[in-house]
């Protein structure tokens, strides 16, 4: 059946076409309200709110849009509601100076830390033939440093740059679904878009041009260098200006030198030896699975998402919330049997695509 096929069975009653109908837009609309909020858990609940408010109010369907255009309008809604009187997600970056070298401050999990998202679960890089109207998820709409910049955005000039700018929709779309007038919903968007530049880096520009090889080596040399505690050979693979930061601990460090003090530290706290590391793939990034060896087994420890530049590692990000390992598809423990090198999810993933 057509998608209107569909859609006439689902406002029938039929629920199993209400399903189908929206597990086919449930990976964009994830990515969508993972942009909105920066938080991979509140994007799942929030998709599971959408699909339930859809079902609520199908007889509201009018067709005078597509069930998607449908669909985005009560995601995004669901996710300004849930937005309302609620503390706009950060990384430690977004805190403070940089931390000296020295003993860590306590985590904060009283902050709303923002979290990565698996690549795994994201719409591919290009709308297949069977899904010409899918959502293509562009590296660079979707990497940390563009979510975090997003979440300085009040939450309605957020959606309005996200409808707009990422999304592509025209201007009267937007409004139609802001439910305020098209001028006003393209002041909010120029305000957007110039706070979204004080917060980008300056060399955004170049992100869609990074050879996906060029990483692939790098990020092996890490995994290799961070597996063996090989501090020089790490060092070598460092920006000068490299920084770096472990959520949910507030402190983040700047400079090669801190970061090398800093692993020397905790590699002298008896880490050496008792790290092994599975390649994966966030927000269009590289990323790696650290897992620390504890009795006979290796146990999760953080997942880091890097960013690469001229053959060198210019940010880490290291996420301590075990949560997420699972969304990942990563394994519960290792054991000395899991394969050295297997293969990385980071690698599979295409470049490319307006979302």
């Amino acid at each position: 059946m057509d998608e209107d096929q569909v859609v006439a069975a689902a406002r029938a009653g039929d629920e199993g076409a209400f399903g189908v109908l929206f597990e086919r837009y449930r990976g964009e609309l994830r990515v969508h309200c993972y942009r909105m909020l920066g938080s991979f858990d509140e994007a799942e609940d929030l998709v599971q709110e959408t699909f339930l408010r859809a079902w609520k109010n199908l007889d509201g369907f009018q067709a005078r849009s597509t069930f998607r255009a449908w669909a985005y309008r009560i995601a995004t809604n669901a996710c300004l509601d849930f937005l309302d009187s609620r503390a706009r997600r950060v990384l430690p970056y977004d805190l403070s100076a940089p931390t000296p070298p020295g003993p860590a401050l306590p985590p904060r999990t009283d902050i709303p830390w923002l979290q990565p998202f698996p690549d795994r679960l994201a719409e591919p890089a290009a709308p297949s033939e069977s899904r010409p109207d899918s959502v293509a998820v562009a590296r660079e709409t979707i990497e940390l440093a563009f979510l975090a910049a997003l979440q300085h955005l009040p939450p309605r000039q957020r959606a309005a740059l996200i409808l707009q700018d990422v999304l592509g929709w025209p201007a009267r779309q937007t409004a139609a679904l802001l439910e305020s007038p098209v001028a006003s919903v393209n002041s909010a968007l120029q305000r957007a878009r110039t706070t979204l530049r004080e917060h980008l880096p300056e060399r955004r520009a170049d992100w869609a041009n990074r050879p996906s090889g060029q990483e692939r080596t790098v990020l092996r040399r890490y995994v290799d260098a961070m597996q063996r505690a090989d501090l020089d050979a790490l060092a070598r693979l460092l920006a000068e200006e490299v920084r770096t930061a472990m959520p949910p601990w507030p402190m983040w460090l700047h400079g090669r030198d801190s970061v090398v003090a800093a692993l020397t530290a905790s590699w002298d706290s008896g880490y050496v030896g008792r790290l092994r590391m599975v390649p994966t793939g966030a927000n269009r990034q590289p990323a790696v699975a650290t897992y620390v060896q504890r009795t006979d087994a290796y146990h999760p420890f953080a997942i880091s998402v890097l960013e690469i530049e001229d053959d060198r590692v210019t940010e880490i990000t290291a996420f301590h919330d075990l949560g997420l390992f699972p969304a990942f598809g990563l394994p519960a423990t290792l054991t000395d049997d899991f394969p050295d090198d297997p293969p990385s999810q980071h690698e599979s993933t295409r470049d490319g695509g307006r979302s």
